[in-house]
């Protein structure tokens, strides 16, 4: 057997009763997975990285991106039901920007993350 697993048969309840208590609900775990879904496509994150810099149109955002406006336009969709990022109209314009700076932090502490260099017990031969 592998160092993954247990090789012992006691329970510490004492331990299984507090963490209950103190993890978050069924609905809100799902919730947060659904959110970290949206996170899952390079061209979300794409977008949610170039809206870091500036409110940006579709048009902006496409080019930037070198992809169709339809394209971005659906991408878009999927991160404003996610809250991740909000439109104002100016005239026949849409300007998309960042829903809120939780937005940033989350991702960052990924981006962090992926960039912290991997010890010795991590490599891989």
């Amino acid at each position: 057997m592998g160092d993954e697993f247990c090789s012992c048969d006691i329970l510490h309840e004492n331990l299984i009763e507090i963490v209950k208590k103190k993890m978050p609900q069924e609905e809100k775990l799902y919730d947060l997975a659904e959110l970290f879904k949206v996170f899952g496509d390079t061209t979300r994150v794409k977008i949610i990285s170039a809206l870091f810099e500036a409110e940006l149109c579709v048009c902006d955002i496409a080019v930037l991106l070198g992809m169709s406006q339809s394209a971005i336009s659906h991408q878009l969709r999927v991160l404003r039901q996610a809250r991740l990022v909000k439109h104002r109209k100016e005239g026949k314009v849409v300007f998309y920007s960042l829903d809120d700076e939780h937005i940033k932090s989350i991702f960052n502490q990924g981006l962090e993350h992926i960039l912290e260099p991997r010890g010795f017990e991590h490599a891989i031969f």
